[in-house]
């Protein structure tokens, strides 16, 4: 009979709470990739239902997209008050409710109200999810397990496609099914919930120095436990949370900028507005709703590959350089894609390969990095504030893109429209690259509180 070592023992069976907890909250990032690509493949039929135009139909998408502003600026006090684990427990229960209220409404204002819910689980999932991972995460894995929340994103995105495209001939409530099939992982999300810790740095700002020393041992055996917590209290101990502590002022308003900024690039790709309208801009160019949901889902199975390729590499090459090469490349793509609307190039495999490409790029950079970003750039004392800034940002420009997308889009007759929109988010992703070069720093392997002492001097 072979010998098993009790430490090595039990140090695997510490690293599988580690990823259990992680896949938990990464659920949130799952729940968060559904929700916003659902609409994508049950916008031809709600949209016949409802009898919406340009500007009902913008409003359809951005409704949602309103409560993800609001879910990400204003989860941040309460996330700091009662915790990331029971605040993302509220929230998905506002996914489960968002998912049957959506299915089954049978007025447009209804159908709004519970999207509008949704949205705010979604905004709320975007601020607490990552930040929850990066907290229990040790430094050498902290890109690559916070990356999993992007992972898991991308994942519903492609869940939500596939699962729209397998409802597509349910009938005429098929739409209904697609918002309602939601149910399934809110509930999940709700049960595996109860099974994880509270971040330890979360218990150490209520003062719970043993329940955090026992996570601590669970989700990284190898550390110094007693060093992690005094770095902790130190971090806390520099500045009491207060209503003295204001963000928009020295040390911290240059990390709120960037914070905006980070939000404000990574919207200006045009990322969301292939993720909500890709079926409609396959549609004006000529194809039919059943091809143009088959080319969507392909965009999901790209989108996944390269954000695993994205996590083996985050924790090598470090988060700035990423940026960097992708900026570059969805740059290239995306003028390549403007240009074949403006010149009416509408050839079925040309769009395709355009359209990868970008997400090619995407996927291994900003759509890696931006969460990974927001959930370590900021102190512990300011965290889920700061967090919430950000993804408001991001979730802000969600809601302008989408919104102005189809109003634009539907302007233009002959598919200008769309090629004018990336014009912009090719000139604006050039721009970011030169952004991103100048202001940001390299955060790969460093301790939370390492990382404190690096993006605030006082």
């Amino acid at each position: 009979m072979a010998f098993v070592n009790p430490a090595t023992s039990n140090r695997n069976n510490m690293r599988k709470n580690l990823y259990l907890y992680t896949a938990t909250a990464a659920l949130g990032g799952l729940l968060f990739g559904f929700d916003t690509a659902v609409i994508n493949g049950a916008m031809p039929f709600f949209t016949k239902y409802f009898a919406l135009g340009g500007t009902g139909q913008g409003w359809a998408v951005s409704s949602a997209l309103v409560g993800c502003v609001f879910g990400a600026l204003l989860v941040g006090r309460p996330g700091d008050r009662y915790g990331r684990r029971f605040m993302l427990m509220i929230l998905a229960l506002l996914f489960l409710a968002s998912a049957f209220g959506s299915g089954l409404a049978h007025r447009f204002n209804t159908f709004v109200i519970f999207r509008f819910i949704g949205g705010l689980a979604v905004g709320g999932s975007s601020v607490l999810a990552p930040m929850y991972i990066s907290e229990i995460s040790p430094p050498k894995k902290r890109g690559r397990l916070t990356l999993s929340f992007q992972l898991a994103v991308v994942l519903g995105v492609l869940v939500a496609f596939f699962s729209d495209y397998l409802l597509l001939n349910t009938g005429k409530n098929n739409w209904r099914w697609m918002f309602m099939a939601e149910a399934v992982p809110a509930l999940f999300f709700f049960g595996m919930l109860l099974f994880v810790k509270r971040s330890p740095r979360w218990l150490m700002k209520q003062g719970k120095t043993e329940e955090a020393r026992e996570v601590i041992k669970i989700v990284d055996p190898e550390e110094d436990t007693e060093r992690v917590l005094q770095d902790i209290r130190d971090s806390l101990n520099e500045e009491v949370i207060s209503k003295n502590v204001y963000l928009l002022k020295k040390p911290y308003l240059k990390l709120v900028l960037i914070g905006i900024s980070i939000g404000f690039f990574n919207q200006f790709t045009g990322i969301n507005t292939i993720m909500y309208y890709t079926t409609d801009i396959f549609r004006s160019a000529g194809f039919s709703t059943d091809s143009a949901l088959g080319q969507v889902v392909m965009i999901g199975l790209v989108n996944l590959i390269f954000t695993l390729v994205a996590m083996r590499i985050i924790d090598r090459i470090g988060r700035k350089k990423m940026l960097l090469i992708g900026s570059l490349g969805m740059s290239f793509f995306l003028a390549l894609f403007a240009w074949a609307f403006l010149g009416q190039h509408f050839e079925g495999k040309l769009l395709m390969f355009l359209l990868l490409g970008f997400i090619a790029f995407f996927a291994s950079s900003q759509g890696a990095v931006i969460w990974v970003l927001l959930a370590e750039m900021f102190p512990n004392n300011i965290r889920a504030r700061g967090t919430s800034i950000g993804s408001f940002s991001h979730w802000f420009f969600n809601v302008l893109t989408s919104f102005l997308f189809p109003v634009i889009a539907m302007h233009y007759q002959d598919g200008r429209g769309i090629g004018i929109a990336f014009v912009v988010y090719a000139l604006v992703t050039f721009i970011s690259y030169f952004y991103f070069k100048k202001y940001l720093k390299e955060t790969k392997g460093k301790s939370l509180e390492e990382l404190e002492k690096v993006m605030v001097k006082r």
